[in-house]
């Protein structure tokens, strides 16, 4: 059941009745049936906890797993169990990382450096779901371990992969800059950032490394309710993303080889709206990717809505929620495990206290009234033929688009039919940085 789907059940029962009808809406929601889906290898009831396994398989294409770790950890799981989730993740995270730790001791470098990547992964996936509960210790020191061991792997690459602190409002915003060498020669720059749930971290084998090979320096970074920004000071998303990529590019701009007329930026999952809402506003960007594509954040909330009572809901919405479809939020996540990590970790990454509160603030996350067509530069729209999130939402954004424009799809016979990709990352971005050498005359 996706976001989509899990109001199917409930919602118009409760637009019909009323807000005293809500109660019972909510119970219809909780009690659905999950919707059918395609046998799955692992966990088959669980569409969400699937969809990370993936992600985790598909890491190891540039190191951030290794496919028997993956396989073997998830066999310890319990579907559905956050903590049988966090257990199994963590314990494997503890024991990679002390080999690393041996490893670098006993001079292999190269071997300690994998170990705490893939380390670093695994802490990182550890505390996924445990965001319903923000000052659970557990969440704070997987967050700190993934951190510590990805900056342990950072320094034994050659040349070292740079930490970075770009400096943002009162603050500052974590990152880190790969380079293709040592030399202050001009190379075209790519900016990249995830989007919902990802790391900055994680974007070294979500396309950073791949754009290395290809002879690009690469600036990534986690803007706020983005890993490192929520984790060390609780700092939530903002719609205004522009007001977030400009000083990126400021910071850039300041960093040695970096070609001032080819600075590209990349969005992922969320980041496929965050990203060119940002272009919609900032003149200096040479070219732009939405993996995948994201026009409005929202609108897969109202899908299963009849046409006729979504204006109804939205305002309820727009006017901040209400204790109503809060009760009917909670009854549809606890029928589908999506649901119920998307709401929970909304409402942490948003700074929102209840689940309407979130759904009222993604409101304000769409590129409508005219930020698609604001931009300029050359852009290319991914669209997964199998995301589970947004789908749709890509030939929206391209439709819009009235600057040069190319549709990407991506299929599930291909192997390459999850949202953003996931599992097949060296056939991804190899389509996506041809394309991308190609608008910058490389």
């Amino acid at each position: 059941m996706n976001r989509r789907e899990l109001f199917a059940a409930g919602l118009p029962l409760a637009l019909a009745a009323g807000t005293t009808g809500v109660a019972q809406a909510a119970e219809s929601a909780a009690s659905a049936p999950p919707a059918p889906s395609a046998a799955t290898p692992l966990f088959p009831d669980d569409a969400q906890f699937w969809f990370e396994t993936v992600r985790m398989f598909g890491a190891d294409e540039y190191g951030g797993a290794s496919f028997g770790e993956v396989l073997a950890t998830s066999a310890r799981i319990k579907a559905g169990d956050y903590d049988s989730w966090y257990d199994a993740w963590n314990a494997i995270a503890d024991r990679i990382a002390a080999e690393g730790d041996g490893q670098l001791a006993h001079g292999h470098s190269v071997s300690a450096r994998d170990s705490f990547l893939r380390a670093s992964n695994y802490y990182r996936c550890s505390e996924f779901f445990l965001h319903a509960n923000a000052k659970d210790p557990r969440v704070a020191q997987a967050y700190k371990r993934s951190v510590d061991c990805y900056k342990a792997a950072a320094r034994l690459y050659d040349p070292p992969i740079e930490p970075v602190e770009i400096p943002y409002e009162h603050t500052t915003l974590p990152g880190y800059l790969h380079r293709v060498d040592r030399t202050v020669r001009k190379r075209p720059l790519l900016i990249m950032h995830t989007g919902f749930d990802g790391s900055a971290e994680e974007m070294h084998f979500s396309g950073a490394r791949a754009a290395v090979e290809r002879g690009y320096n690469v600036l990534v970074f986690d803007g706020p309710g983005q890993f490192g920004p929520i984790h060390r000071e609780g700092l939530p998303f903002r719609p205004d993303w522009e007001k977030v990529v400009t000083p990126v590019v400021d910071f850039a701009l300041t960093q040695r080889g970096v070609d001032p007329k080819r600075i590209a930026l990349l969005g992922a999952s969320m980041g496929g709206e965050l990203a060119p809402r940002a272009a919609a506003f900032e003149p200096r960007l040479a070219a732009l990717i939405a993996n995948d594509g994201l026009y409005d954040y929202a609108a897969p909330f109202f899908g299963a809505v009849p046409e006729g009572q979504r204006a109804a809901f939205r305002a309820m919405l727009a006017n901040g929620g209400s204790p109503g479809i809060d009760r009917l939020l909670e009854g549809a996540m606890k029928a589908s495990p999506t649901a119920r990590w998307s709401f929970t970790h909304g409402m942490y990454s948003f700074g929102a206290a209840t689940p309407s509160a979130y759904m009222h603030m993604a409101l304000a996350y769409t590129l409508a009234g005219g930020v698609a067509e604001r931009i300029r530069c050359p852009t290319l729209v991914c669209d997964a033929e199998g995301d589970l999130f947004f789908k749709g939402q890509p030939q929206q954004l391209y439709d819009h688009l009235t600057c040069h424009k190319t549709m990407m799809r991506f299929t599930t016979e291909d192997g390459a039919g999850a949202h953003c990709e996931v599992g097949a990352g060296r056939y991804a971005f190899a389509r996506m940085f041809d394309w991308l050498d190609e608008t910058l005359g490389r």
